[in-house]
């Protein structure tokens, strides 16, 4: 393969940024068991040993492993043993890959062949170089605009897949485009005509653009990547997947990503990939990383709250996403936590686009250490330092808890993951349990002197979050009449409304 350290496809790219990561810690003594009410929490605890021995859980069996689950770095190989060019090595080290992950180790010599590619692997093990250098090295090779498509289920992730692009790309100068909902599809289509050499869409948005933009087209395309494929399928974008499907040439390389596998995705392999090598470093349907430590604490219902500031109190200092159920929890708990002095900031699905990327930059540039976050952030949020994942609601079920504890213990770092579970969740949490193959351990680092302690000063915080609320929904209220933007298509819808959410988020 001929020299290409700096050769540059066409204007200079952005530098490569380092990542810095931090670590996690807890503690290994394990005293007794906090019990707030001893009757109600004895109670439910009793409920919850019994029902665990009515039912024996039985491990998954692995559906293909051909290497061993984990997602930490493989030492005895390079980028370059595995194919990769120098110029993409040399960009590798300056993010700080020095050795290839699993995926990546099992993924990158079989794309490089020219394959199209079944990836399963859980999140935060690197799926997303694993398929964005076999691309860009075949960039290289055959330089031309609108080269590669990657879908994303989420708009966050289509600019983190494409923020990773651009960073592995640096010394080569790729272009990427970012197509996704919430956002105006002017820029976008200015962005369209400039030819770049890489497009990651949300697929409506893109469907939008090959119906709309005029003198845009993907026959050309030469590689398409489907991530975070069971997300795609569960957000419904089925209908949407065989419409662009359609217009895509035949005559491509096919990659789909997916933390797991099922019917549905088995049926948009045969449509969409051709004699795809399956690559599986996942020893069950469900799997967490190894180096993530994953613990419960059982509680009242009524106390949560409270066990929350326990908790956050407990791991001081540490990088923290926070996730609940609904809308209106997420922004009462931001407020609540504020009242108390945290640097908490939400992050769901009723602040408009610019507020959702904002709230994460401040996330991850440490403006603020807490997020609180619904299902919308569950998937594919590739934040480098994130210490500690608290599940304040319990997930619906196992794939949903999968995808929130990915969110620590990413790319061979360690990480924390506490779940709270109330009387009211035992079932669900025993499901989630059996999918995993496994009992999880009970957080008992705390007493239950030390967390009532906090209960004074909650009881007030959270009358000041209920006040926020309700200034909130009248502000709501009051900017929905006639207060959203403009009609034009690609706008936000309820813009006004959005536009108060983006106020309060601090």
């Amino acid at each position: 393969m001929p020299d290409v350290k700096r050769r540059k496809l066409s204007h200079d790219g952005p530098p490569a940024k380092k990542s810095k990561a931090n670590g996690s810690h807890t503690k290994n003594a394990r005293p007794s068991s906090p019990q707030p009410e001893r009757a109600e929490a004895e109670e439910a605890r009793q409920s919850t040993t019994v029902a665990r021995k009515s039912q024996e859980i039985e491990e998954p069996e692995a559906e293909d492993a051909a290497t061993p689950a984990g997602n930490g770095p493989d030492a005895t190989k390079t980028f370059a043993d595995l194919g990769v060019t120098e110029s993409l090595c040399d960009a590798c080290e300056s993010l700080g890959f020095k050795n290839p992950t699993p995926i990546q180790t099992e993924s990158i010599p079989v794309a490089l062949g020219g394959r199209d590619i079944i990836g399963l692997a859980e999140t935060g093990s690197g799926k997303t170089a694993a398929f964005a250098l076999p691309m860009l090295q075949a960039l290289l090779d055959k330089p031309q605009p609108l080269f590669g498509l990657v879908l994303a289920p989420t708009r966050e992730l289509a600019y983190q897949i494409s923020q990773q692009f651009e960073a592995l790309g640096s010394l080569i100068s790729v272009r990427c485009a970012v197509l996704v909902g919430g956002m105006d599809m002017v820029p976008q289509a200015i962005a369209l005509a400039k030819k770049p050499h890489i497009i990651v869409a949300t697929p409506g948005r893109l469907l939008d653009h090959l119906e709309n933009t005029k003198g845009f087209s993907l026959r050309q395309l030469k590689y398409l990547v489907m991530d975070e494929a069971d997300r795609l399928l569960d957000l419904d974008f089925g209908p949407i997947l065989d419409k662009v499907l359609q217009v895509l040439p035949r005559d491509r390389r096919t990659m789909l990503f997916s933390a797991t596998m099922n019917t549905k995705l088995d049926n948009l392999t045969r449509a969409a990939l051709q004699s795809p090598v399956r690559v599986s470093i996942s020893t069950s349907s469900y799997q967490t990383v190894k180096n993530l430590v994953q613990n419960y604490l059982f509680i009242p219902h009524k106390f949560k709250d409270i066990y929350l500031i326990a908790l956050l109190h407990h791991f001081s200092g540490q990088t923290c996403i926070l996730f609940t159920r609904t809308v209106n929890e997420a922004q009462r708990l931001a407020f609540l936590l504020r009242a108390l002095g945290r640097s908490a900031i939400p992050l769901h699905g009723q602040l408009s686009q610019s507020a959702r990327l904002g709230a994460l930059n401040k996330f991850k540039t440490g403006a603020r250490d807490i997020l609180v976050a619904t299902d919308v952030a569950a998937r594919g949020l590739d934040i480098p330092s994130v210490d500690l994942v608290l599940n304040y609601d319990l997930p619906p079920d196992s794939k949903t808890y999968v995808h929130r504890v990915g969110r620590t213990a990413r790319a061979g770092k360690s990480g924390v993951a506490v779940t709270v579970v109330t009387q009211y969740d035992i079932e669900v949490f025993q499901r989630i349990e059996k999918a995993l193959g496994r009992k999880l351990e009970e957080f008992a680092a705390m007493e239950r002197e030390e967390v009532m302690v906090f209960a004074e000063r909650v009881g007030e915080a959270q009358r000041v979050a209920v006040t926020e609320m309700k200034n909130l929904h009248e502000k709501m209220r009051g900017g929905g009449k006639g207060g959203g933007r403009g009609g034009k298509k690609g706008g936000a819808a309820g813009g006004g409304k959005r536009d108060v959410m983006d106020v309060e988020e601090g």
